[in-house]
């Protein structure tokens, strides 16, 4: 292809174990193209992809207006560091800050590397605005989040896959059930800066909290002079038919974390995002990244802020995700036992009477269906959002056949 080297599904295996470092346990499929909403393998096997690369791929893939946008910037400056200005980074932040209803944007790369500004900007604020003696800032998180896999997000993760034999743990967390307001609320001390929360949880299995959860934790903050921050960077940018989870309660955070669907399923662009007198605690030397701000990411992630701008793309999720959550009504007691749905994202959970997640996602695969699984007996369904309902008709009947197998 191009003259690029290219190799069988078959080599796959023998390959990754010489060369590439066995932190993930994937599906044996060597994507080589994708388009849209399909990829093709090396072998030349085309693959509806309903993962959408944990939904940073939203837009689909290689969308053409944000391909336009990043082949246009290629031809004029790529990286300049942040020891200089660039032309596209001031558009960039203008627009997404307007979109979050927002004063201030602080670009990082990766949604690991927003949460861990998130929680400086946190401590900072806490020290610096509230008061809270120096080295005690503490932080309430959920548990069965996920945030990440840098030592400190780990350090509250109540996985044990992605925690254990990484310690020493940073301290300064408090974990509460998740969906419960009233722990969050009783756990909050003079000591505490922030509420760090997904609005929806995704790699737990698209757990949905209950209604008012979050209007709640707002209120809660707002009582204790506590910041609430809402890590929406799976949930975000269009996926659960709104432009953010928190919209579906008319909740706004103190902080945004976004990443994912801002790179354009093209380039790796995060974003801390808040109004001046919080993010705005933050002094020059004191945090930064290479590439975060860079022109070509800026250039990217301006072009997805005008995509949502219209509101496009939320619908399609409201409309389809509640054509998906008809086409997946049958099969409740066949085979699955309970789906959770918000917007285009949905978790199902298998019965294991059928077998595993992992195994029903490598029986979608050998159907020419991608999807991953989660905890054992979840798999996540969160398509682009480009996708045609009659592609999620033709998705959910393999799946129907998976697990009849």
């Amino acid at each position: 292809m191009n003259g690029t080297k290219t190799y069988a599904v078959a080599d796959r295996a023998k390959r990754d174990e010489v060369h590439v470092a066995e932190n993930y346990a994937p599906l044996p499929v060597v994507v080589a193209e994708a388009q849209g909403v399909w990829m093709t393998d090396a072998d030349g096997r085309r693959y509806l992809d309903l993962l959408a690369a944990y939904s940073a791929v939203n837009f689909g893939h290689r969308h053409p207006a944000i391909v336009e946008a990043l082949t246009t910037q290629l031809e004029r400056v790529a990286l300049t560091s942040r020891a200089f200005m660039n032309d596209r980074l001031e558009p960039f932040a203008a627009a997404l800050a307007e979109l979050c209803g927002k004063d201030l944007v602080l670009p990082m790369n990766t949604g690991a590397e927003a949460v861990e500004t998130g929680i400086k900007v946190a401590r900072a604020w806490g020290y610096r605005v509230k008061g809270i003696p120096a080295g005690k800032a503490r932080v309430i998180v959920a548990a069965g989040n996920f945030h990440g896999r840098t030592t400190t997000i780990v350090s509250f993760s109540d996985d044990a896959q992605a925690r254990d034999d990484f310690g020493p743990y940073t301290p300064g967390f408090d974990t509460v059930p998740y969906g419960d307001a009233d722990a969050i609320a009783a756990a909050i001390t003079d000591e505490t800066a922030a509420v760090l929360i997904e609005p929806i949880q995704g790699e737990a299995g698209v757990i949905i909290p209950p209604e008012g959860y979050l209007r709640r934790i707002r209120e809660i903050c707002d009582e204790r002079n506590v910041l609430f921050i809402a890590d929406e960077i799976q949930s975000g940018l269009g996926r659960v038919g709104e432009t953010f989870a928190c919209d579906r309660e008319g909740v706004v955070p103190d902080l945004y974390l976004l990443g994912k669907a801002l790179g354009g399923g093209i380039l790796p662009v995060s974003a801390v995002v808040g109004d001046r007198d919080v993010l705005g605690v933050i002094r020059p030397g004191e945090h930064g990244s290479t590439f975060g701000g860079n022109p070509l990411a800026a250039a990217v992630g301006l072009r997805v802020v005008e995509l949502l701008e219209s509101g496009e793309f939320q619908e399609r999720a409201r409309q389809l995700g509640a054509h998906l959550a008809s086409a997946l009504q049958p099969l409740l007691g066949n085979g699955v036992s309970d789906v959770r749905i918000a917007g285009l994202w949905a978790g199902v959970d298998i019965d294991p009477a059928v077998g595993t997640g992992r195994q029903i996602a490598e029986r979608l695969r050998e159907r020419g269906v991608l999807v991953k699984d989660t905890h054992g007996q979840t798999i996540r369904i969160a398509p682009p959002l480009v996708i045609r309902a009659t592609e999620l008709d033709w998705a959910v009947e393999q799946l129907r056949l998976a697990l009849a197998d």
